[in-house]
């Protein structure tokens, strides 16, 4: 297929750049660029999807989160805010 094509300044230096490396001509460069971009699972390993893994919280032992006033205030108290001995 034959088109025309306006290529910006930094898209066509590095078309420039790939050519050299690669020895390869405009046409070819091209095609194996869209290929690549249109088709990127291509050559790439498979990622594994991120997973979140849930866990049941607990209340600290001695912390009441009925009152965030009380909290607040602990958490700016100075060291240490509260007394996980009990």
């Amino acid at each position: 297929m034959r088109t025309t094509l306006t290529l910006d300044d930094d898209v066509a230096a590095k078309l420039k750049e790939e050519m050299a490396s690669s020895g390869s001509s405009f046409k070819e460069t091209v095609n194996q660029v869209l290929r690549r971009g249109l088709n990127p699972a291509d050559g790439r390993a498979a990622v594994k999807p991120f997973v979140v893994r849930g866990r049941a919280l607990e209340a600290l032992p001695g912390v009441s989160y009925d009152n965030i006033g009380e909290l607040l205030q602990q958490i700016d108290a100075p060291y240490p805010p509260v007394n996980f001995s009990k």
